[in-house]
């Protein structure tokens, strides 16, 4: 019985420890963020024709470099037309997202997987065709008539 004592006790002494450490002295893991970067919001709405005829209205904004939103947050110089945010580059995006989207169909819009594929071919062609660093593009409203 001694035996199997002297083998127990440090064993429980050391998970004892070992526990009082993970949730007393030990730092939580840092949260994963679920967006990285910043959002900005193109504050003008497109009004797009589709390849099938539809018409969409639709909302769009850039998942950014922090760096990036900073920049774009202003600064001196002229001000933007109206309705058109303060991104450099907000109207290649623009024109790149009229582009893409308008050789869509509704479906492309209406169904989520589609939907989805969409934000990937535009986000691909920011990279190509703009230094606008983005991670991610967001259709934030959309409606198909």
């Amino acid at each position: 019985m001694k035996g199997k004592l002297k083998f127990v006790i440090p064993l429980v002494v050391l998970i004892v420890i070992g526990g009082g450490y993970k949730f007393v002295l030990a730092k939580p893991a840092p949260e994963k963020k679920k967006v990285e970067g910043a959002v900005y919001v193109l504050p003008k709405e497109f009004l797009l024709n589709l390849a099938d005829s539809h018409f969409a209205k639709l909302s769009v904004a850039l998942v950014l470099p922090e760096s990036e939103v900073a920049a774009a947050g202003g600064g001196e110089g002229a001000a933007p037309p109206e309705g058109y945010g303060t991104l450099p580059q907000e109207a290649a995006v623009r024109a790149v997202i009229t582009d893409t989207v308008t050789d869509a169909k509704a479906a492309d819009l209406t169904n989520k997987k589609r939907r989805s594929k969409l934000r990937d071919q535009v986000l691909k062609a920011i990279k190509a065709h703009t230094d606008v660093k983005a991670h991610d593009v967001l259709f934030t409203d959309v409606a198909v008539q």
